[in-house]
């Protein structure tokens, strides 16, 4: 019996047990990777702010597992000298091993924050969040992190962890809030029916989404609120017009173009949960029908990756003109058909389409293209899609772009599965937002599939 459908259902539980600290001056950090997803529905609920807290352990040279310290952003250390001194450890010994880890902890630092400051802890309650405790060194080391940092109150917070890790823990705390307790957890994995990898674009994603949040007046971390753009639009594309739905939230991080798939339009259901999704993380979305009904009774149009991708290269040029679009980075989520266009269309923009997602998408109907599109892309197959699943597999080894496969267990090629197209979602959100604010080029080379 799972505890926990996946990190976001695991945060909301933790969350009802945090509630009681809604109101005061909270920080929720997250420990990256997976802490941050549950960090994320934990700072939700509180109303506060999300921050990201990285730190390295100082394992002992021989014996790695063994932490004589670790060290945090802002030069922060520190040392446990007990075990230095039982270990024998000499100063050039511990500096050595610093320095290494220093090394790897500042470039974590900029791939996780994007350039933001950190959010201040100094007089604050620090709410630390991992997804699960196992040995718990980690989560004491950021614990001592966040101390040193200045929060006035430390609460180290999980959805699961062992009786006797929390005994060991609690007394290097303010406060410890757990929902499951087991009396052994030897693998945290076990409690969760999804504990698949957080990747690093879903936690700059997660940190994204929650910086773009309006906060209370007041909040060292404040952003102003104003109103959206969210209404039917006509979209020309040359002599043609076609209707669409234009939503731009206030501040946006980029705006996405959806193109549907085969015997769909704007109206989408699944399509549009998605862009709602995608709005609710301060992206903007555009659906547009990218045939007249005229053209939709000839089915070889629906097929037609030509065409649609040129329709969907006009609609992005016609987005570009709208004062809400302007310096926003764009990017393409196409589904079925649409993402072989999505494809298509991202390769003739070149630099300028700077994120492709795909779902269950038809990606091998971009045939020759897909070496020339330059945008980081991400496929979205269901494991139960066999067909369309080894199309992605064939298609992601000709692409030359930064791009990932992601196989959600156990959905179907519509994802409609429950929770399945939710995934899908977030997945999507996490990788728009990481992709959308970055520079024209950044990011790019190839990344391996995850399965």
């Amino acid at each position: 019996m799972y505890g926990f459908a996946d990190r976001v259902d695991a945060g909301r539980q933790l969350a009802a047990a945090l509630l009681h600290l809604k109101g005061s001056d909270v920080v929720v950090v997250g420990l990256p990777r997976g802490g941050v997803p549950v960090a994320y529905e934990v700072a939700l609920a509180l109303d506060a702010p999300l921050d990201v807290l990285v730190v390295r352990k100082l394992g002992v040279p021989f014996q790695p597992e063994l932490a004589m310290g670790a060290i945090g952003e802002g030069g922060v250390l520190v040392v446990d000298d007990e075990v230095v001194a039982e270990a024998g450890i000499s100063p050039s010994e511990f500096a050595a091993v610093e320095q290494s880890e220093r090394a790897e902890l500042e470039a974590r630092i900029r791939r996780f924050r994007q350039g933001r400051p950190p959010v201040p802890l100094t007089g604050r309650t620090a709410v630390v969040v991992d997804d699960g405790i196992a040995t718990g060194s980690t989560a004491r080391a950021a614990c001592l992190v966040a101390r040193a940092h200045g929060a006035g109150r430390v609460v180290l917070a999980t959805p699961v962890a062992a009786r006797q890790t929390i005994q060991r823990l609690a007394p290097h705390v303010d406060e410890f809030v757990c929902v499951e307790a087991p009396e052994r957890a030897y693998a945290v994995g076990q409690w969760y029916r999804d504990f698949s990898q957080t990747p690093d674009e879903e936690v700059i994603g997660y940190l994204a989404r929650a910086a773009s949040r309006p906060r209370p007046v007041g909040d060292p971390v404040a952003v102003v609120d104003a109103a959206d753009r969210d209404e039917e639009v006509a979209v020309h594309i040359g002599n043609l017009v076609l209707p669409g739905h234009l939503t731009v939230p206030e501040p946006a991080t980029g705006l996405v173009v959806f193109a549907h798939g085969s015997g769909s339009s704007r109206h989408s259901p699944r399509n549009r949960l998605v862009a709602e999704s995608l709005n609710r993380d301060g992206l903007g979305t555009l659906l547009f029908d990218l045939l007249t009904p005229t053209e939709e009774r000839d089915r070889a149009n629906v097929f037609d990756i030509d065409l649609l991708s040129t329709r969907l290269f006009g609609a992005t040029r016609w987005l570009e003109g709208e004062p809400e679009a302007k310096g926003l980075g764009i990017g393409y989520f196409g589904a079925s058909t649409g993402a072989g266009a999505a494809l298509v269309a991202a390769a003739r923009g070149g630099s300028d389409i700077r994120a492709v997602v795909s779902r269950g998408g038809r990606v091998d109907m971009a045939g020759p293209q897909l070496a020339g599109v330059r945008a980081p892309t991400l496929l979205i197959v269901g494991s139960d899609d066999d067909i369309v699943l080894e199309l992605n597999r064939q298609a992601q080894r000709a692409l030359t772009c930064e791009s990932r496969l992601e196989v959600v267990e156990g959905a179907s090629h519509l994802f409609e599965e429950p929770g399945a197209l939710e995934r899908v979602a977030r997945l999507a959100g996490a990788w728009f937002t990481a992709h959308l604010a970055e520079s024209p080029g950044v990011g790019a080379g190839r990344t391996g599939g995850r399965r």
